[in-house]
Formats: C-alpha cells, structure tokens, sequence
C-alpha cells in the first residue's frame, strides 16, 4: 500500500513543496479570483475616498477629545480601578469604634 501512494505521488504532484520552488502547483485564475480582486479594489478605493475628504477638517478635529472629556474618563477609571484593588484607608478609631458603647464618665 505505502509503495502505491508513492507511485501515485510521483505522477500527480510535484517534487518538494507544493506552492514554492521550479516544480511548484501553481493554481488557475478563475472567474472568482478576478471578481474577489476587484471588490478588494473598490474597498480599498473607498477608504481612500474617505482618507481623502475627511468628515471633520484639522481645526474641527484639534479638541475634539478634550470637548468630549476623554482625558477626565480615562483618568476617573484608573482611580476606580486602583480603589478597587487596594483596600481603603481604616484608622484605629474606627477599627475600635464597636468598643464605644456607652461613655458614662463624659
């Protein structure tokens, strides 16, 4: 069985790696390549239009995140997240403070 493979191997594919080297596979162009090529083609022409004429020109987009307080949220949400990881701050008067029951002597 294994010298069979091998024999049918010799007569289909070509020596070495398939895609790479002068015996490669190289592989026929069909009507779906060409028709993917081209819808590659118009994709990438429309990013270019859009890159092209900008929504917003510089001076429009110049403070935008400011305007919008980007900087604030990103700030607000380190502080929450270094909150949540480190434990507040207790002092001994509140630790001892279940010790405070009743104070006849003031």
């Amino acid at each position: 069985m294994k010298l069979s493979i091998v024999l049918f191997r010799r007569n289909r594919l070509p020596n070495g790696h398939l895609f790479r080297g002068k015996d490669r596979l190289v592989q026929k162009v069909e009507p779906k390549h060409l028709r993917q090529m081209r819808e590659d083609f118009a994709v990438e022409e429309q990013n270019m239009l859009y890159l092209r004429h900008p929504y917003l020109t510089q001076a429009e987009s110049f403070g935008h995140a400011k305007a919008l307080g980007k900087q604030e949220l990103k700030l607000e949400k380190m502080v929450n997240r270094q909150r949540r990881i480190f434990k507040q701050d207790v002092t001994l008067y509140e630790r001892l403070q279940h010790l405070r029951v009743k104070e006849s002597w003031d």
